[in-house]
């Protein structure tokens, strides 16, 4: 086992939040940091939080409670811009998701803006504490099947 997820509460919304940081800090923060210091003192596991949505006012607070994964990185949410997260918190907390845009890009965009979104979040998320490639949520239904592979392909390119 090498990581954990801990907390799956979504606790933003696309445009807002759903828990603002003084909630988070009084109702979440110490469960959630009791937690996270005790796999951290006994195993060797990573720790993950869950949470869709715009919930950048909130990445401060996941880090103070010991996360060391966030996902996933709703790029499309409010106040969610791919370099502001890596600027502000990449050297801190390991990004899962954010690799290309599940509502936009991946089923209404074409190949090459797929492949441009997916070398440039690569680029983005890749350069301090880590990142794991994945989309930002799951793929739906009516993707082009091109669209998916060009996905994999500029991952590929990357790797």
């Amino acid at each position: 086992m090498q990581v954990i997820i801990l907390d799956a509460t979504d606790l933003a919304a696309q445009n807002t939040l759903i828990c603002g940081p003084e909630g988070y800090r009084e109702l979440n923060l110490p469960f959630s940091k009791k937690q996270n210091d005790w796999i951290h003192a006994n195993t060797e596991w990573k720790t993950m939080k869950h949470c869709c949505g715009g919930c950048e006012p909130l990445i401060e607070g996941f880090i103070e409670a010991g996360f060391d994964v966030l996902n996933p990185v709703q790029t499309s949410a409010k106040g969610m811009d791919a370099q502001l997260l890596s600027e502000k918190y990449g050297d801190r907390i390991v990004f899962w998701g954010g690799g290309v845009d599940t509502q936009r890009t991946l089923p209404f965009g074409t190949a090459d803006e797929v492949r441009r979104e997916v070398a440039e979040r690569v680029k983005t998320f890749s350069g301090k504490n880590g990142f794991v490639f994945a989309a930002i949520h799951n793929i739906q239904s009516n993707t082009p099947t091109e669209n998916v592979l060009a996905m994999f392909e500029a991952l590929g390119r990357r790797l």
